[in-house]
């Protein structure tokens, strides 16, 4: 992977962790850093779950792999964010 494979991906994951904390209902007590961190990871792992189910290389976007990617950082945001507030942990 390259520099600019890398950083395409950082800005992909931010958005799929934005989009992911838009999906999940209420308000979510957990810093913006971290939803982020969820998503770059949900991207990763969507990436990863699409390729392994032969999804990923399709002609033009890839819809079905981009809606796996904001469906994991939902459901980590909801876990998250669950943990946290029954922890009691600030925002910052």
């Amino acid at each position: 992977m390259t520099a600019s494979g890398i950083i395409s991906a950082l800005i992909i994951g931010l958005i799929i962790g934005a989009l992911g904390r838009l999906v999940v209902p209420g308000r979510q007590n957990i810093p913006i850093w971290l939803t982020m961190l969820i998503g770059v990871g949900a991207a990763l792992l969507g990436t990863v779950i699409a390729r392994a189910a032969g999804v990923a290389d399709t002609a033009g976007l890839d819809w079905t792999e981009i809606l796996l990617q904001v469906v994991l950082a939902a459901v980590g945001v909801a876990l998250v964010a669950g943990v946290a507030g029954r922890r009691g942990v600030s925002r910052y």
